[in-house]
């Protein structure tokens, strides 16, 4: 599959949609990879700050918290992705992890289908991103010490949604 863009799918293990219409824009593009190589990628759009999330899912599935940056998913672009496989932690909430190493790579949600985000330590460095917020901080559990010089959100902005 290639220099393909993700388009999105609709169930664990099913075939992912692709899109190879997209022209990538060497200016913005940003590589990543899982640990054991098994799911490489490329994005082309600008990539949003960095921003922790600590919600109940984020720090079960990380194992801390997710930070992540993100991207509109036509600018995303999967290198290989032999090993790529997506957890339906609730009804249209998929996490992306490599089947072989564990890497937790990416988040999206059917209900925000112009939105992929991606944990930000897959990608490699240089990234010039930068973390500026922090969001759930309420469920963040009590070994850490949230960092004040962030925005700390009890919620994700916008969100009324309990998690």
């Amino acid at each position: 599959m290639g220099m393909s863009a993700l388009a999105g799918s609709s169930r664990v293990g099913e075939a992912l949609a692709w899109e190879t219409s997209i022209v990538r824009d060497p200016e913005m593009a940003r590589s990543g990879r899982c640990a054991c190589g098994g799911v490489r990628f490329t994005t082309s759009l600008p990539l949003r700050p960095v921003v922790n999330c600590h919600c109940d899912r984020c720090r079960r599935i990380t194992g801390h918290f997710m930070a992540a940056t993100g991207c509109d998913p036509t600018g995303l672009y999967l290198d290989a992705d032999r090993t790529l496989r997506w957890y339906e932690a609730d009804p249209g909430v998929w996490y992306g992890f490599c089947g072989d190493c564990g890497s937790t790579l990416f988040w999206r949600a059917d209900g925000v289908p112009d939105w992929i985000s991606i944990a930000a330590g897959t990608l490699d460095p240089p990234t010039g991103l930068v973390t500026d917020s922090a969001w759930w901080t309420t469920t963040a559990s009590d070994y850490h010490r949230l960092d004040p010089s962030l925005e700390n959100y009890d919620r994700e902005p916008g969100s009324s949604a309990e998690r």
